[in-house]
């Protein structure tokens, strides 16, 4: 299986993206979109966006572990924040960075939504991995 990274130079430069990622076969994986709830369906981290962007990214690690993948073979991830401001994305990108290979980041979007189903959830995230 390869996978490639690419970042085209008609292109903006990417920070802690690629713009284009391709995989050639491998099994394919499409983890739903995490939130910071618990085991227990509890919000972790209520009214605290970086602790609830910390605790959605263990559960996708969780996730994507019962399928046998890691965060490095994660080839698209997509963000999706209530209220999105300008101040919120460092604290997406400082704990993106303790996850996702640098090297190789994936492929990324991010969106800001007015609101997720529940009230107290304030960041929602679904990647698509690939692995041998």
């Amino acid at each position: 299986m390869s996978k490639q990274f690419f970042n085209p130079p008609a292109l903006n430069p990417a920070n802690g993206f690629s713009h284009v990622v391709t995989a050639t076969a491998g099994k394919s994986i499409y983890v739903s979109g995490q939130v910071s709830v618990n085991e227990k369906a509890e919000v972790v981290g209520k009214g605290d966006f970086r602790a609830q962007v910390e605790h959605t990214f263990e559960n996708l690690k969780a996730a994507l572990a019962a399928a046998g993948a890691t965060f490095r073979d994660v080839v698209k991830v997509t963000y999706f924040v209530v209220d999105l401001k300008p101040e919120m994305v460092p604290h997406i990108r400082e704990v993106r960075r303790k996850h996702l290979d640098p090297a190789n980041p994936p492929a990324s979007s991010l969106v800001g939504v007015a609101a997720l189903v529940v009230p107290d959830w304030l960041i929602e995230i679904e990647v698509i991995a690939v692995v041998e």
